[in-house]
């Protein structure tokens, strides 16, 4: 018996999704190893349910929505535990000599560093580029919410750069 045709350019445009997939995941789970797990169930919640995409609007936000619904209902079956992450690289050595090559695995921690829902925010609108109310969608929050956690991610993120006057910690 032959897949509907629907299905098949969802997993196709799934694949595709997956480097982005992955990255969100991350700034949920802090940890590759847990984000791996995290985009697998995700993918797979996704192709279960893939009679519900309508095909209106964007795929992606439907996909990262359903992987903050996911790391919602993983979180309530965790106990809650220690943060794993390391700390943060400090940006401004990299700054003070400006023809170092900044290390994307540096920039990649210190954006998953974000004190916690920060980072998800700031990937979703200054890296992924999805407007305050898809984004609003996506985590489940109002524009409002979006707006203020965006503003403190991006004060966060300038503070490390040491470009930015106001240092908060």
């Amino acid at each position: 018996m032959r897949q509907p045709a629907t299905t098949i350019d969802l997993r196709r445009d799934l694949v595709g999704l997956l480097p982005r997939l992955r990255r969100f995941a991350i700034t949920l789970a802090g940890e590759a190893a847990v984000a791996d797990e995290l985009v697998q169930a995700v993918c797979q919640r996704a192709i279960a349910k893939g009679h519900q995409w309508s095909g209106e609007g964007r795929l992606e936000s439907w996909i990262y929505t359903l992987a903050r619904q996911q790391w919602t209902d993983d979180s309530r079956k965790r106990k809650p535990k220690a943060s794993v992450r390391g700390n943060v690289t400090d940006i401004r050595d990299a700054a003070r000599e400006r023809s170092a090559a900044v290390d994307p695995d540096a920039i990649h921690r210190m954006i998953a560093d974000m004190p916690d829902g920060l980072c998800s925010m700031f990937l979703l609108v200054d890296v992924e580029g999805h407007s305050y109310q898809q984004a609003a969608d996506i985590m489940g929050t109002p524009v409002a919410n979006v707006v203020s956690q965006l503003a403190t991610a991006r004060l966060h993120f300038a503070g490390l750069s040491g470009t930015h006057p106001i240092h908060r910690y």
